[in-house]
């Protein structure tokens, strides 16, 4: 083979295939990071199938030069990633707790009553409309997964098992229904058409409604090298600048901002009609200003993180590495979609972690995908007593040690690996 046609066929390979920005539409060009090939995080294997194969996909990450949107090509569709999704809000407390904060805010923000209507999109089972229901709140839940809306129902929060868009939109509102208020909880990365989905909050949204959208803050994933937040079904990463591009195209405008700690660091965005006397609160530009100052709107800030993804990849490996050498014994606590990329990134199987736990009982008795870790109730952690235990939700991390405090007992530690490897001993913990 001459070198004309090796050069020829290393650029015609189908990694060079040219993806276009998903809001804006600018050839992408420039790799965010690179997490390898991986199966679908979500895709938890049963114990029948555990040597059937699995797919694997690109975890390749790009941002746009002109938006500034981080984001994976739809390389597994959401039909794919909902059809039964493993994922249930209810299982954490102190998720379910924010919920009911945001609830009772937003009913006194807005004035919420019996003539109302609050829609959550991507609802769940239910774990935040049910806040509404002792408020005499009318609700309304559109939820794509069978299996998570059944619960939803069961707790009776009316619940519609549909994909959200323009045209289901436009079939709510022909039906007489338009909101008050949309909740969008960690949903809009997970949509792969962002214009559909805006247009169609537009279309629901009454003249003098409010939409707010909650997701964790890029700028805070890539200050605090959250690379494991990245995973097949979150399509998007956003930071404020991006979401005023994304507005602009809709006719909305955001009219507040709030920074939270859920998630490693998320920002909660209101919205209302370009046109809505609504006015727009200080909190959004000082929120611009600090992401300006984080040079957000700069390609190098955005290309440079690999390498820091690539230094905890190093030190977690090398932390376990001597752990089992010593001859200690290792387990997970968790196993949510972020533990996964994490697993499958570092190449973290049953050569270093025994086992994992997990509060929810559908995980139980099923693999991690790709590394294929067995998952067990959270008592196994006291029947097998290990050394040390993998905070995999690391953003849940002192719900998890307050929790688990008595692993002291043994002398069990807790590693947490973002944003960098540090060791949690509960004996040292004040009671």
């Amino acid at each position: 083979m001459n070198i004309q046609t090796s050069t020829l066929l290393l650029a015609n390979r189908p990694s060079d295939k040219v993806h276009h920005c998903r809001l804006c539409g600018t050839g992408l060009k420039h790799t965010f990071i690179d997490l390898g090939m991986q199966p679908p995080c979500e895709s938890f294997v049963p114990r029948e199938h555990i040597d059937s194969m699995e797919a694997y996909y690109p975890l390749h990450v790009f941002v746009c030069e002109e938006c500034f949107l981080v984001q994976l090509a739809e390389y597994v569709s959401p039909q794919a990633i909902f059809e039964e999704y493993a994922y249930f809000s209810s299982y954490s407390t102190s998720w379910v707790a924010h919920a009911k904060k945001y609830c009772h805010q937003m009913a006194r923000q807005l004035d919420l009553n019996r003539n109302s209507l609050v829609v959550e999109l991507a609802s769940n089972d239910g774990y935040l409309l049910q806040h509404f229901l002792p408020l005499d709140i009318p609700v309304l839940g559109v939820e794509p997964a069978a299996n998570v809306a059944k619960v939803a129902i069961e707790k009776g929060v009316p619940t519609r098992v549909e994909f959200f868009g323009e045209n289901y939109a436009r079939e709510l509102v022909a039906e007489g229904l338009r909101a008050d208020l949309i909740v969008g909880n960690n949903v809009l990365a997970q949509v792969p058409d962002l214009n559909d989905f805006v247009a169609g909050m537009k279309v629901l949204l009454k003249p003098e409604g409010v939409i707010t959208l909650e997701f964790p803050h890029i700028e805070k994933l890539i200050a605090e090298n959250q690379f494991d937040t990245i995973y097949h079904e979150h399509f998007s990463y956003f930071s404020l600048l991006t979401i005023e591009h994304m507005a602009r195209r809709h006719g909305l405008k955001v009219i507040d901002v709030e920074e939270l700690v859920t998630h490693g660091g998320s920002l909660r965005i209101h919205f209302a009609h370009e046109d809505s006397a609504r006015e727009i609160q200080p909190s959004v530009a000082r929120v611009r200003d600090n992401e300006l100052k984080a040079g957000l709107h700069t390609l190098k800030v955005y290309t440079s993180f690999v390498e820091r993804a690539r230094k905890v990849k190093r030190e977690l490996l090398s932390f376990l590495i001597k752990a089992k050498e010593e001859g200690k014994s290792i387990c997970g606590y968790g196993a949510p979609g972020k533990g996964n990329t994490l697993l499958n990134y570092c190449g973290i199987g049953t050569d270093f972690l025994d086992f994992t736990v997990d509060r929810n009982p559908y995980k139980h008795g099923r693999y991690t995908p790709g590394m294929h870790i067995p998952i067990e109730p959270v008592e196994a952690i006291d029947l097998m007593q290990p050394d040390y235990i993998l905070i995999l939700p690391w953003n849940l991390k002192k719900e998890i040690v307050n929790q688990m405090r008595h692993v002291a007992e043994w002398g069990a530690k807790f590693i947490v690996p973002i944003p960098g490897v540090s060791i949690i001993d509960p004996k040292e913990l004040q009671p």
